[in-house]
């Protein structure tokens, strides 16, 4: 009979409707600014004052790539004065910081955007006045030539994730009334700040203040330079981290003009204004925020996307000095083998050296950001225990690792060397990120070795212990039924009577001795070689060796809940489930004993499983 849908209920309706807390706030922020009237629109040049005083639009950019809209994001606009910090990054990273540094200082002026000032070097103050912005258009107008303005909207494209256009109507208009800019450059000529043709250079600078985008694209734009210059859209890598590092400090200084100071207190995040009505704030490793409003305050900044960022900055108190990070909670967990040994079930000759030794091998589980203050902590901890052989760093749920972290793990790993401590890396993908931050420092170090899995890592140090303490570990040798954990405690003639109802298989590597889901109709006894046991989702819960049973649950369960692969070519004794209960129906007493026996090895796994849980549920 086929079964009706669940009803349709009121409760259901408000949750496939409902919105993020955070996509509810800024459609607060929208209807509490609509009706802002103050402000007026730009009209200095003269194709700007055309702009519709009622737009406003809000975007927020995540660094997963999720973007907000609220409003008339997808209006578009010039970017103005929003294009200097990313031509400041672009001529960092194209030319170098030497050479940019030279022309260009990075100290707030406390002068309008368009002053015609310069330091007491004669240099533009910064990059975010017209100064310094048309300075940085000249540098690159010198090394690119006829090419610098496409190489500019180019790279602007990157930053927002798409190709940018420019607006020929404001280009026209902002060339025809630019004699301030064209002071300005004639100034910057005539002390060699600026060294080409300056009408050629005013080109390239006023074409880059009409490129057009929208709040949405400042939105992403920002985003970019809160994520170290990695686009969250494409996850391409715009500029590098030091370019992106010394464009937000210069934002932060002077990115808001002669209301800097204000806002930089108030607020606390860097951000950048221009006169299209624009505003943009990258608050780093956190999000991108882009706004439009076209009509501006006193000093050029758009109104209601002021007050946007100071809602937005107060009510979730992001001031960027404002930061809570505590370094303790960066150790998600702390042992050694002897709380959580490796899923490889060991011989007790293993075992015996393991027991003795298992302070040798310190596992320790990170979590968040690997950051100063948090490598600093870790560092400590471990040297407040006994020193260890092997300490294995898991990194599966370190989300970022910053340089300043790196240079610090790099320079702890490299006293374990001389103290002679082998450090493992687990959790991490050689193709990662994370990686090429970590190896930047620490790829001369000979004392690291890496495995993807926790597990693997922890297998590889005991068998270095193992080796260490004169154990052998051989994959080759031949066990019999006698050595069997299972069968421990049955009589020569008990074995002797099992022994004719076994078969002798063969198992080439990777081959699948039991798919998960099938029936249960055979018991193995591993006689050679190793397998691994592992759930349906790649999960693996042993490692088994010659000497150890795999398929016991059979006598619990009618079906199979894991894959039983051959690691390596092994051999195995196979038993049916029907004629291993005849066995123990002729042999009550051996029964009873291998039901003990596999009572037994149930509670070991489970207290295995129970240890884990506490370590990572502990304070």
């Amino acid at each position: 009979m086929k079964q009706s849908p669940p009803p349709v209920t009121a409760s259901t309706v408000n949750w496939t409707s409902s919105q993020p807390p955070l996509l509810r706030f800024l459609h607060t922020c929208y209807a509490d600014f609509l009706a802002e009237a103050a402000g007026a629109v730009a009209d200095y040049i003269p194709e700007l004052g055309k702009a519709n005083p009622a737009h406003f639009g809000i975007s927020l950019a995540t660094l997963d790539g999720h973007v907000y809209e609220v409003g008339d994001t997808r209006v578009p606009f010039t970017i103005q004065s929003m294009s200097k910090p990313f031509v400041f990054a672009l001529a960092l990273d194209t030319l170098g910081a030497e050479r940019v540094e030279s022309v260009i200082g990075v100290e707030p002026s406390g002068d309008p955007f368009n002053s015609i000032r310069l330091n007491a070097d004669n240099h533009p103050f910064n990059a975010m006045v017209n100064a310094g912005a048309i300075a940085c258009s000249g540098l690159l107008h010198a090394d690119k030539g006829d090419g610098a303005f496409d190489f500019i909207r180019q790279a602007l494209g990157r930053f927002a994730g798409r190709a940018l256009g420019v607006d020929e109507a404001v280009y026209a208009s902002e060339s025809a009334t630019g004699d301030r800019n064209r002071a300005i450059g004639y100034l910057l000529r005539t002390n060699s700040v600026i060294t080409d043709n300056v009408p050629a250079v005013l080109d390239v600078y006023f074409r880059q203040c009409a490129i057009l985008v929208t709040a949405r694209d400042t939105a992403v734009m920002a985003a970019t330079l809160a994520n170290r210059g990695i686009n969250p859209l494409t996850e391409e890598q715009v500029v590098t981290p030091y370019a992106i590092a010394r464009t937000l400090s210069v934002m932060t200084s002077s990115g808001m003009y002669d209301y800097a100071g204000e806002w930089i207190y108030r607020v606390g995040i860097p951000a950048k204004s221009g006169v299209g009505g624009g505003i943009l704030a990258a608050l780093p490793a956190r999000l991108g925020l882009g706004s439009y409003s076209p009509k501006l305050d006193k000093h050029g900044n758009s109104v209601r996307g002021i007050k946007v960022c100071e809602a937005l900055s107060s009510h979730y108190d992001l001031h960027m000095l404002n930061r809570s990070d505590d370094a303790r909670h960066s150790i998600i967990a702390d042992y050694n083998i002897g709380k959580n040994p490796s899923r490889r079930v060991r011989r007790p000759q293993e075992q015996e050296i393991l027991a003795k030794h298992f302070q040798e091998v310190r596992v320790i589980e990170l979590v968040g950001t690997l950051s100063l203050s948090n490598v600093d902590y870790v560092a400590r901890r471990l040297g407040g225990g006994p020193r260890p052989e092997f300490v294995i760093f898991d990194l599966r749920r370190v989300t970022a690792t910053t340089r300043a972290g790196a240079r610090l793990v790099a320079e702890a790993f490299q006293e374990l060397a001389e103290l002679g401590v082998t450090v493992i890396l687990s959790g991490i993908k050689r193709t990662s990120r994370e990686w090429a931050t970590i190896s930047e420092w620490t790829n001369r170090l000979g004392n690291i070795r890496d495995f993807y899995l926790l597990d693997t890592a922890i297998e590889w140090a005991e068998d270095q212990i193992v080796y260490r303490y004169g154990g052998s570990i051989d994959f080759l040798e031949t066990t019999e039924l006698a050595e069997q954990p299972l069968l421990a405690g049955l009589n020569e003639q008990e074995i002797a009577d099992l022994i004719p109802l076994c078969t002798v298989r063969t198992y080439q590597p990777n081959e699948q001795i039991i798919a998960a889901g099938s029936e249960a109709t055979s018991l193995f006894f591993l006689r050679s070689g190793v397998v691994h046991v592992t759930l349906p989702d790649g999960i693996r819960l042993a490692t088994l060796t010659a000497g150890m049973a795999f398929g016991e649950m059979g006598l619990l369960e009618p079906k199979r809940i894991a894959d039983v692969v051959a690691d390596m070519s092994a051999t195995t004794y196979e038993v049916t489930i029907k004629d291993f209960e005849r066995f123990r129906e002729q042999h009550p007493s051996a029964g009873e004993r291998i039901m003990r026996n596999l009572a037994e090895i149930l509670a070991d796994r489970l207290i295995l499983a129970n240890a884990k849980i506490d370590l990572l549920t502990s304070g």
